[in-house]
């Protein structure tokens, strides 16, 4: 069965705070992701497979710009595609919403999610010094921009 991609809504919640508790050492609250839903500023999606969330993207936009918060794709789901189709499926929501920019942190340990974001466009603009706690790393930050 193929996954669909949805915009997050309250059923999906406790699926993706379960998500973030598998992929992170600092997981976000369900409460925390609950709150989201009702920011205006963010656009959420989530891979649906079944019902079940195999992967989700989190961003906040001001004005024309956009900042990745979170994404994760279940252990078992990696490697399928599943991520580059949230990326790809939330730069089009960006776009629609008229954002021209998308900004992340990702650990330079994380070869894999570098070689997804350079393949989608993103360019590496700076780094942030001791940004992930647990283990201790820096974050380099990427950006992708498009035209509207």
């Amino acid at each position: 069965m193929k996954h669909v991609i949805v915009p997050m809504a309250e059923a999906h919640a406790a699926q993706v705070a379960a998500l973030e508790k598998l992929c992170f050492t600092t997981p976000w609250s369900e409460a925390s992701v609950r709150s989201e839903l009702t920011n205006p500023l963010s656009v959420w999606l989530c891979a649906v497979r079944g019902g079940e969330v195999i992967g989700y993207i989190g961003s906040q936009a001001v004005l024309d710009e956009a900042d990745v918060m979170n994404v994760a794709v279940a252990p078992g789901e990696r490697r399928k595609g599943v991520a580059r189709e949230l990326v790809r499926a939330l730069c089009e929501r960006l776009a629609d919403r008229g954002v021209e920019s998308l900004t992340l942190e990702v650990r330079p340990s994380n070869e894999a999610a570098l070689r997804l974001y350079d393949q989608e466009g993103f360019r590496r603009v700076g780094r942030r010094r001791r940004y992930y706690v647990d283990p201790v790393e820096d974050a380099l930050i990427l950006r992708k921009e498009w035209e509207i």
